[in-house]
């Protein structure tokens, strides 16, 4: 089967106004010779902007989060049918700032990916372990338990992304080692194969975690690694692209 289209994802987090939408336009004008799909996430209040200044480029757009319902009285929420309407094409869900912070479960994030799916967008559902899981030796149970608990079976034969960030990475500075990261990786493949058969080839795993322009290649260079799930490191041009370049091409 051939291996699935590399991509670089930048999560914007809770940054950005619309002087930023100066970063998205330069990434934007970049992606057309890029190699691999590029796609940004920005807060809620630039998605539909965004996706104006960007439309007819290569450049994805993706929301951060969305509820499992279409609508109702959920009071700040934003639905997946909402993210699709302004303009975005993919979703982050599961993020472990989600998860820790906000009490998300296992079972809350599949229900994201299944609204995901209905609005037509490719979710990019994340999955990591603590430090102490870590150094617990539960690194890998934990990764593949989120992984059986997060993605619905509907899944099977859609487009769809799977991001590790190992939680005590991001925004610290710290990675783990290239074993460590191609032996979660190829644990993670193993999991989609058993749960979905020949389909669980198809969906790239990105890896995230406090990639920078100067890691970035020799993460992106190990077996399973389709690509990154970039933090700050997305919020300038310059960064972002350091780590594109870096990126083997499909």
């Amino acid at each position: 089967m051939t291996p699935p289209t590399p991509l670089i994802a930048g999560n914007w987090k809770m940054n950005g106004t619309g002087q930023a939408l100066v970063e998205a336009r330069a990434i934007a004008a970049a992606a057309t010779d890029a190699g691999v799909r590029l796609a940004l996430c920005p807060p809620a209040t630039l998605l539909e902007r965004m996706s104006r200044e960007v439309a007819g480029t290569k450049l994805e757009v993706g929301g951060q989060d969305c509820h499992a319902e279409a609508s109702g009285a959920f009071t700040g929420d934003v639905s997946a049918e909402m993210l699709a309407e302004a303009g975005a094409q993919l979703v982050i869900l599961g993020h472990s700032e989600r998860r820790a912070g906000y009490g998300e479960t296992d079972a809350a994030v599949a229900a994201k990916a299944s609204a995901a799916l209905r609005a037509g967008l490719e979710p990019i559902i994340c999955v990591g372990e603590t430090r102490a899981e870590r150094e617990e030796g539960r690194a890998l149970a934990v990764v593949t338990g989120q992984i059986r608990g997060s993605l619905p079976a509907e899944l099977a034969g859609k487009a769809f992304t799977v991001a590790y960030e190992p939680v005590w990475a991001i925004g610290t500075g710290l990675t783990p080692t290239l074993e460590d990261i191609t032996e979660v990786h190829h644990a993670i493949r193993a999991t989609l194969m058993d749960m979905f058969g020949e389909a669980g080839a198809a969906p790239a795993i990105l890896y995230g975690g406090s990639v920078k322009p100067g890691n970035a290649a020799e993460i992106l260079a190990l077996p399973e690694v389709g690509g990154a799930l970039v933090g700050g490191a997305s919020l300038k041009a310059a960064d972002f692209l350091a780590i594109v370049a870096g990126a083997p091409k499909a």
